[in-house]
C-alpha cells in the first residue's frame, strides 16, 4: 500500500473525525436503527431502511479513515527541500493570463481543500507545479483550458492555512 503524507494538522483532523464518528455518530445511528426496528414490518419501514443505509455509509467512512491513518506518514517542513515545489510547499503564483496573484499549499489528496487554498499534489495544478523552482514560468493544462503562472515564491509552513488570493 502507498504511504499517505499528512501535515500535523491534517493528521489530527482525520484522527478527530474518526473519533467523532466512532464515539458520537455510530451510537446515534445504531440507536436510530434500533428504534426503527421497533416499528415492526421491516419490508415497508422507511425509517429502518434510511438508518440502515446511514450506518452502512458511516461504517465505510470509518473504514476508509482507519485505512488512511494506518498508511499515514507525518511530514514536517524541515524534512522537505525548499528549493523546489514539493508536498507541503506554499507557492505564491503570478497569474500571467488574468493578472493578480494566487497562493496554494500542496497537500495530499486527503487534506485537499480548495476553499482554504490547499490543493492536492495529484490535481492538474498540483502536478504542474511539482518539482518547479522560484522564477519559473509554467503552463498547466486544466479542464477549462491552459493556465499560465510564474512561481514568485516557495515557502514551507505546514501548519498554516492559506486561501486562494487574487483576481
Amino acid at each position: 500500500m502507498t504511504e499517505v503524507y499528512l501535515s500535523r494538522e491534517g493528521l489530527q483532523k482525520l484522527k478527530d473525525e474518526l473519533m467523532q464518528l466512532r464515539t458520537d455518530e455510530r451510537p446515534k445511528v445504531r440507536q436510530a436503527l434500533q428504534r426503527a426496528r421497533e416499528f415492526g414490518d421491516l419490508s415497508e419501514n422507511a425509517e429502518y431502511s434510511a438508518a440502515k443505509e446511514r450506518l452502512m455509509f458511516l461504517e465505510q467512512r470509518i473504514g476508509r479513515l482507519e485505512e488512511t491513518l494506518s498508511r499515514a506518514r507525518l511530514i514536517e517542513a524541515e524534512d522537505i527541500p525548499d528549493d523546489k515545489v514539493y508536498i507541503g510547499a506554499t507557492v505564491q503564483l503570478a497569474d500571467l493570463g488574468k493578472g493578480g496573484e494566487l497562493t496554494y499549499t500542496l497537500v495530499s489528496p486527503e487534506e485537499a481543500d480548495f476553499e482554504q487554498g490547499k490543493i492536492s499534489t495529484v490535481s492538474p495544478i498540483g502536478r504542474g507545479l511539482l518539482g518547479r523552482e522560484e522564477g519559473e514560468e509554467v503552463e498547466i493544462r486544466v479542464p477549462a483550458g491552459v493556465l499560465h503562472y510564474r512561481i514568485v515564491r516557495i515557502t514551507r509552513d505546514l501548519g498554516a492555512v492559506h486561501g486562494p488570493r487574487g483576481s
